[in-house]
This record gives C-alpha cells, structure tokens and sequence, in this order.
C-alpha cells in the first residue's frame, strides 16, 4: 500500500520504546489501540509488504490514515494501559478483545476484610474492582508478579484464615495476615498504591512513595523508610522485565507453524480455525469420537465436542463417515463455524472415509489431511482421487502443530470413552431391577449401606422399604 507522507514521516519517527500505539481513520477515530515492546518494530511491521496477513488485519491495515502513540517506562505499563485504553476508545478492531471470553481480568474485591487478588474470565457485579480486560494471559500474570514484589497481596483464602504464615509471605510477596503482620487497613492501603499503577498513573504513585520515604527518614522510622525505598526500587525494576516481547494475539503472520501450514497445502489463507477427528473405542464397545478445536494455534476448549457412536462394532472407517455426517449436516452445519481445515487421526483410509461422508453430503469443499501414527506422514487427496503423502522433519513447526493437535484429540477421545466405559462398569445391579428407578436405589443404599447389604437382609425388611413387590423383584435379580 502507498503510504500518505503524514504516515510516512511518523513511522520513521516511532521510538525504540515500549508503548501504546493508537491508529486512526480519515476522520481522526481510533480504530485500533495496540502495546508494544518497541514501538518502532511493532508498528513498523503492519506496513510491510512482504508479510503474510489474515483478512481482518488487511482491512484495518487498508484504513489507517494516521497513528499516535505514548511511550512508557516498561511493557508491564504497556500491557495496563492499552487495556484501561480499549475501554475508554472502543476501537471497531478491538471488538474480539472486547468480546472474547477468553480474555482474562485482575478482580480486587476492596469490599472485603482481606481482599484477595485473583485472575477471572468474566466480571460480576459484585462490586470488586476489576481490571481488564488483557489479551495475554501470560504476559498479565508474569507483569502482576514482578508488582507483587513491590506490593504484597494475598491470593490465598481468607475464610478461614491459615493458622501459620505461607510460603509468599517468607519469600516477602504476602503481607501476613494469618501471622498478623499487618492489618486491614493498612494493607488496603498497599493494594490501592498498587491499584494507582494498575490504571496507569505511574508518576503520582512514585512521588507519592517518594514523599513517605522522605517524611520516615526525617522521623528517623528507617524501617518504613527502607520499605518505601524498596517499592520504588522494584517498580523501577520493572522496566528492565521481559513481559510480553513484540508479539500480539491479532498478528498471526508470526506463528511459523501457521504460515508454514498454509504454504505447505496450498491453502487461499490461514487456517484460523482446525478442527481434528480421532476415534476410541476398546474392542467395539463404547465407541466415542472426539472433535477438539484450535483457534489461531492455539485450543479452544470452549469449541471441543464428543459424539458417542450410534453404530457398534470395531469399525473406524464407519465410526469415521458416522461423526463426519454428524457435524457436518442439520443444525451442527448451521450453528457451529466452518472450520479452515480437518485433520483425521489416521493414514489413507480414515481420510477416505470422512472425505466421502463430505461428498456425499455435496458441501463446499473444504481442506482435510490426515495424520498417519507410525511414520508422523501428512496425508491428501490430490485432484485426481489419490492421495499425496507428504513427510517433514520432527523439528517443523507445522508437523508439531499438527502433531499437537492429533494428540489433544486423542486425550480428548480417550477421556471421554473412559468416562463412559466407567459407568457402565459401575452400573449397580439394582438399576436391573424392573421398578427400582434412582430413586428407590436411593433409598435401598441409604438404609441398607450398599447393595451387598440389601442383598443380605431380611425380605421383610426390604419389603418396608419398597413394599412387598418390588422386595420380591429385588430378592430373585439379586439371588
């Protein structure tokens, strides 16, 4: 793309810096609010020709007209600002991070005696302070531990308090309320010195710290003087912490192992979302198949689904054609998003089988491989009805992707058939009973300990629980 001489100037102009950056429209709106490790490079990088780009990130990269930016002193005061910015802004492509329920917030509940700090998924109105929210999950925990140097808070429970200090509190990252090392009010005060640096204002918690630390020397408390010192040392420190490098979840061309998948298969664009296919089962009996879905690289358990096989028998191929028609005709086709790309957990015949269940469904092609165990090859259908096999070195990134994702599927399958294979085991034998539902086997557990126990008690006694022909019934199952 052209670039407008405005544009131009300020891109040579972009700081080697951490920061926030902010890019606008023609009308001078925010349409997109990012952080970076170094300005420079971060920003820098949306204009280059030569880079692989999801669609959404062209059309933003197609609308920006202007950019500002603001520099701070760490990533860690990157990461809090662009999320205190996103909610003030609303940035039109920032609408996934606004949305996403995989997104994480800092919850503070200040109402509380002894708040304790947490990580949520969603905020509540509960009234505690929450902070958020943050696209990196990651980078949001490791930027609270370096503050959690220079203000200790608790995250463990309060109710009931520990009876002995914790280990956080030895290592100087809790502040002791189970040993009494502080109080309440004093430690609400820490966490609102922190809270100060959660939204941002930097500069008026340092002098504010600074001046406690000047007005303890001058009353010879050395003890608060030193604690003050201490915090101001730590959050200094922070700018010299690795938080969240130059990565962002809305940039994609960086994943190796995406790019190099898309460029391997010939596919028009990233395949955003993958979704992988195994079957388990233990000699044809509680036969299940799994789908388990990554989003961007990365699993979204959310999007996982298992389907227990309605046909019996050890037969993948069929159990393959069966989950394929499953999810892919009625409401599923209709309700749940269009995968980018399947993946089948097996060689040449479980991807024949699941490619003619699409067939024959008549559905818009869309492109499946399949992972072959033994030798970790990567089958396709070529256009002629063959079948490719295409083999890359344990050290690809995208053969590990896909191997991770083969893997995910098959724990998710395993699980799931043992789950079912469990209850069955389990099944007491008074479900065999015709009359006894839930219920009564309830009642029976409860007065007689187990079914050994009614097993062995008198038929007069079962009978003034259940009456005299359900006790019969009972009597002649269990022997």
């Amino acid at each position: 793309m052209k670039l407008s001489e405005r544009l131009a100037a300020k891109l040579k102009g972009l700081p080697k810096e951490p920061g926030v950056y902010f890019h606008k429209d023609t009308k001078g709106k925010i349409i997109y609010i990012g952080k970076a490790a170094i300005l420079k490079n971060r920003v820098g990088s949306y204009f280059q020709q030569s880079r692989h780009r999801d669609f959404k990130t062209k059309l933003l990269v197609g609308e920006i007209v202007d950019l500002d930016w603001i520099t701070v002193d760490s990533e860690a005061e990157a990461l809090f600002l662009e999320s205190e910015f996103i909610k003030r802004y609303k940035p039109k492509y920032n609408i996934d991070l606004k949305d996403d329920k995989h997104f994480i917030y800092i919850k503070i509940p200040m109402r509380d005696e002894w708040p304790v700090v947490t990580f949520v998924r969603r905020p509540m109105d509960d009234r505690a302070e929450y902070f958020g929210p943050f696209t990196s999950s990651d980078a949001v925990r490791r930027a609270m531990r370096q503050l959690r140097k220079a203000f200790p808070y608790v995250t463990h429970s309060v109710n009931p308090m520990p009876k002995r200090a914790c280990l956080h509190y030895h290592l100087g990252l809790c502040p002791g309320p189970e040993c009494g090392a502080t109080t309440p009010t004093e430690y609400k005060r820490n966490l609102r010195r922190m809270m100060l640096y959660l939204h941002g204002h930097k500069t008026k918690l340092t002098d504010q710290l600074e001046r406690e630390m000047q007005r303890a020397a001058k009353v010879k408390d050395f003890e608060l003087a030193a604690t003050r010192r201490n915090q101001l040392n730590n959050l200094r420190a922070m700018a010299k912490q690795m938080i969240f490098s130059d990565k962002e979840a809305f940039d994609l061309s960086k994943d190796q192992a995406l790019v190099g998948l898309a460029d391997q298969l010939g596919l028009k664009g990233l395949p955003r979302r993958i979704e992988c296919y195994d079957i388990s089962h233990l000699q044809g009996t509680d036969n299940v198949a799994s789908m388990v879905v990554f989003s961007d690289g990365v699993p979204n358990k959310e999007e996982y689904r298992r389907f227990k096989m309605r046909l019996a028998g050890n037969d993948d191929f069929a159990h393959m054609r069966e989950v394929m028609r499953r999810r892919f005709s009625g409401t599923n086709w209709e309700r749940w998003p269009k995968p980018d790309l399947i993946v089948i957990d097996g060689g040449k015949g479980q991807l024949a089988a699941a490619m003619g269940a699409l067939d024959e469904l008549g559905l818009p092609a869309i492109p499946a491989i399949g992972l072959a165990k033994r030798e970790e090859e990567i089958i396709r259908r070529t256009d002629n009805g063959g079948f490719e096999i295409i083999r890359l070195p344990h050290s690809s990134h995208v053969l590990q992707l896909l191997q991770r994702l083969r893997d995910e599927a098959h724990r998710f399958a395993v699980t799931y058939h043992s789950l079912l294979r469990g209850k069955r085991q389990t099944i007491s034998q008074l479900d065999q009973v015709p009359g006894v539902g839930p219920a009564t086997r309830q009642k029976l557990i409860r007065t007689f300990g187990s079914v050994a126990g009614v097993k062995a008690a008198p038929p007069g006694e079962v009978a003034k629980v259940v009456g005299a022909t359900r006790a019969q019934a009972i009597a002649e199952r269990l022997g």
